[in-house]
């Protein structure tokens, strides 16, 4: 009964239908949109988990033969492998302004599997400074980002990028191209309540060099408008590095009927309040990503490899003519006598 039932779940059939759900799914889920279930991924992968698993152990050609049966086995680990990574992995955006600390709760565009383990609280680094290198044509080089992370002496510096990810507790941080600059201002109310202190960030830096503008309600007072002047260098000529430590900028701030143009450390006294241009400071974005599967994929892949090469280093081995271990027989067709 067993064979019979082993025999249909390895089906060759069996093996396209689960090819073409997988297509389905990968069309479905292609650039993770918000919408799709892992789930389309997830059976599919599932469904053809279990027809390979039929096919090792029912056909002789393959569990028979040492070579091809590690590279099936590794193919079935495989599979299992990236639908377990489907369940259990991460993928998020962040921006961090230079000097704050990396907060859970700042992640934007979240998408996780159903069985991700809640790791991030444990992640703990501060963002830098960073600057970015750019060919003539505003094409985009390597990003030199620095973060703090702790260590047994204190904080230890790191130099990350877009190919150069922070790692920690098994999440990738990496460098984005939305990166830009921010305000860093204080807000003394004009009723005597207690200072406020934050950052306001602008649009993306070179993206929308034409664009850096801003806005903040208080609660006393108008709708303020902010609108950075910046001092780059920027050109699409020749090469130039973006560095915001090095940036030079002024503030211009537009409040009801008020418009004036603070450097770093002036004030201005609005309708609700003191406001106080502090310094400029800049803020990165980040991609973040995590798949406990990612090192035990490459190791299997590798297995599987060297099982598949085995193989055919066996076959290749094998001569293209042995003589027969067995005594022949022939016939004389003339005397009809048996010769040995």
């Amino acid at each position: 009964m067993t064979r019979p039932v082993l025999q249909r779940l390895s089906s060759p059939r069996l093996t396209l239908i689960g090819m073409a759900m997988l297509g389905v799914g990968a069309a479905l889920s292609y650039d993770n949109p918000a919408g799709t279930s892992v789930w389309v991924l997830v059976v599919p992968m599932g469904f053809l988990s279990l027809n390979l698993l039929a096919a090792i152990i029912h056909n002789p050609r393959i569990h028979q033969r040492g070579g091809l049966l590690v590279f099936h086995l590794c193919l079935l680990g495989i599979v299992i492998l990236a639908a377990f990574g489907r369940l259990t992995r991460l993928e998020a955006h962040t921006e961090l302004v230079e000097g704050t600390a990396f907060d859970k709760d700042s992640l934007i565009d979240v998408r996780e599997g159903p069985m991700h383990r809640a790791g991030l609280d444990r992640v703990q680094f501060v963002q830098g400074t960073y600057t970015v290198d750019y060919a003539a044509g505003m094409v985009r080089g390597l990003t030199h980002c620095e973060v703090l992370v702790p260590a047994v002496n204190g904080w230890q510096r790191l130099d990350v990028g877009d190919d150069r990810p922070l790692v920690l507790n098994g999440y990738r941080f990496y460098t984005t191209f939305n990166k830009g600059f921010a305000a860093v201002l204080s807000w003394l109310p004009a009723g005597g309540g207690a200072p406020i202190r934050g950052t306001v960030n602008m649009p993306a830096y070179p993206l929308y060099d034409f664009r850096q503008a801003n806005r903040w309600e208080p609660r006393e007072g108008e709708e303020i408008r902010f609108w950075l002047d910046l001092d780059t260098g920027l050109t699409d000529k020749q090469a130039w590095t973006l560095a915001p430590a090095k940036t030079k900028a002024s503030l211009i701030v537009k409040s009801g009927e008020q418009r004036v143009t603070l450097k770093a450390g002036d004030h201005v006294r609005l309708a609700g309040g003191v406001l106080t241009f502090e310094r400029l400071s800049s803020w990165m974005g980040y991609k973040i990503f995590y798949d406990p599967t990612i090192s035990w994929l490459f190791f299997t892949a590798i297995i599987g490899v060297i099982g598949l090469a085995g193989h055919f280093w066996q076959k290749l081995r094998q001569p293209d003519w042995q003589p027969t271990t067995k005594t022949q027989r022939s016939v004389d067709t003339v005397s009809g006598r048996v010769t040995t």
